[in-house]
């Protein structure tokens, strides 16, 4: 048989897949480890990618895959409690089976960045989906310029990924950077929104690629800090969020203007959802 003629998964069925490690990062927020459950294996999938996570007997919702996307036979998820289906999915134990579609979407432009300045900016959960660009940079260190992370939590016990961001700032010729809003007795970081940290840093913009995640709100404010420091719009990228339920551009529940974010996004260039994302919405 060709390979033209092997039959593809169907999108809309899930593939059941088995719970093989279960990490607690902040009080609502868990990473799961997944294999596949029929010994078949798991799709490959790219930096920035999602998958639709089904809980059975409860519903599905997309979920940004956090795992290092080199790393064979796995996919990982960074999930946060916020309804009755995540609520479930952070409940399970190793062991446990979920159902798994995808992978879909677009992929941050890693190809693009080779020979330049990596920039994330991470809010929140925003920086489970920036987790595999920071697993590829450190993989393919060689590769890339300087690598500088700003991110920005509620408190001190929002922090995701603890241990790694200790790890991270100590690859070679890398700035990480931590900010809180509301800090407590022990915290001695930065407090403040994301966008403070750029005070800190010394940003070459003719050698720079920027990808931001986090919510809307604050990549609107990311981005005009980038245009403020003379990044041009096509080096800015970002990650956009809204209500899938297919996952491949057949409900339109994720429309933005013409754009379907599951299939066009999540990762989009600037340039391609500015008038959208400030509100410009003449065609």
């Amino acid at each position: 048989m060709s390979i033209a003629a092997i039959p593809l998964p169907d999108p809309m069925c899930p593939l059941p897949v088995r719970i093989s490690e279960v990490v607690r990062e902040t009080h609502d927020t868990y990473t799961l480890t997944t294999t596949a459950a029929n010994g078949s294996g798991l799709p490959p999938f790219l930096p920035g990618q999602f998958s639709m996570v089904f809980e059975f007997g409860v519903g599905e919702v997309p979920i940004s895959i956090s795992g290092d996307a080199e790393i064979p036979g796995q996919l990982v998820f960074t999930i946060r409690s916020v309804g009755a289906v995540t609520a479930a999915l952070v409940g399970h134990k190793p062991g446990d089976y979920l159902g798994v579609r995808g992978s879909f979407g677009t992929a941050w432009p890693l190809e693009a960045a080779r020979g330049q300045d990596v920039l994330l900016v991470a809010g929140g959960i925003g920086l489970a989906p920036l987790r595999p660009v920071i697993s590829h940079v450190a993989r393919h260190r060689s590769d890339f310029g300087r690598f500088l992370l700003l991110y920005g939590a509620r408190t001190p016990k929002d922090l995701l990924f603890r241990k790694q961001l200790h790890a991270w700032s100590a690859l070679p010729e890398s700035q990480v950077l931590v900010t809180v809003d509301c800090a407590d007795s022990r915290w001695r970081g930065h407090v403040g929104i994301v966008t403070k940290l750029f005070d800190f840093v010394n940003l070459r913009p003719e050698r720079t690629i920027a990808m931001t995640c986090g919510p809307e709100i604050m990549m609107r404010f990311v981005i005009r800090a980038l245009r403020a420091r003379k990044l041009e719009a096509g080096q800015i990228y970002l990650s956009m969020e809204r209500n899938m339920e297919c996952g491949i551009g057949f409900c339109g529940h994720c429309q933005m203007g013409p754009l379907f974010l599951c299939k066009d996004g999540p990762i989009f260039a600037y340039l391609q959802v500015e008038r959208w994302l400030e509100g410009h919405h003449e065609l």
